[in-house]
């Protein structure tokens, strides 16, 4: 997989943050806590989610991100207006399924300082998206938010967890979407080549210099 491949799967972390927004809005539905059915399809089969798509499966794709961190987590669905949140968490953690790409499936999970940062655009994306928005326009937004203080980088290190089987995401070199093995990524605010050197057993660096860095690893297989 090439350089150029591996950071754009990093920015899909991150690349939609949103400009004139009211950040973080969000829509609880107490209704679905508690105990829930696992979803009958195969997960492996889902290539597409909607607001159509039921909360169950969309509830266990969200939770395949973060193997080690899902079953606690706050986990919000797609709807009709956007992203609603159907159960509350007790470790700080939230879990989705992000889209870059309206075709794309892209489960995620946001430790506690992304859920307090970069998750907030990731909700207004979706709102906006409904409301029948474009991407480039969200997108003009995203830009000015972040230069306003609308929106603000990670404050602290952490990490996104985007450990699913499920990830079909969109190769950028073919125009295609594609499965992509589980990985991690850091949040790295303004960090550049300066910073964390380049060359082989560099880290990728996302987005140098800018609020939304972040560094991409992808988890060798212990032995």
């Amino acid at each position: 997989m090439s350089r150029k491949w591996l950071g754009v799967v990093a920015m899909l972390v991150v690349s939609c943050v949103s400009g004139a927004v009211t950040v973080g809005a969000h829509h609880p539905d107490a209704s679905i806590a508690g105990p829930r059915q696992m979803p009958s399809v195969d997960l492996a089969a889902v290539r597409h989610v909607d607001a159509k798509t039921s909360v169950d499966i969309q509830m266990a794709l969200a939770e395949s991100a973060g193997p080690a961190v899902g079953g606690a987590a706050t986990i919000y669905v797609l709807g009709e207006t956007g992203y609603r949140r159907v159960r509350e968490g007790t470790n700080g953690f939230s879990c989705l399924v992000t889209r870059q790409r309206v075709d794309t499936v892209e489960p995620e999970c946001y430790d506690r300082e992304g859920s307090a940062t970069t998750l907030k655009a990731r909700l207004y994306v979706e709102e906006q998206r409904a409301k029948g928005k474009s991407d480039k326009a969200i997108d003009l937004e995203i830009e000015a938010a972040y230069t306003a203080g609308r929106l603000i980088a990670p404050r602290k290190p952490g990490l996104v967890y985007m450990m699913s089987d499920y990830n079909y995401v969109l190769d950028p070199d073919s125009g295609h979407v594609i499965h992509f093995p589980g990985h991690l990524m850091f949040y790295a605010p303004y960090a550049t080549p300066q910073d964390v050197g380049t060359g082989p057993g560099a880290p990728f660096l996302v987005n140098p210099g800018r609020p939304d860095a972040l560094m991409i690893v992808v988890p060798a297989p212990h032995r």
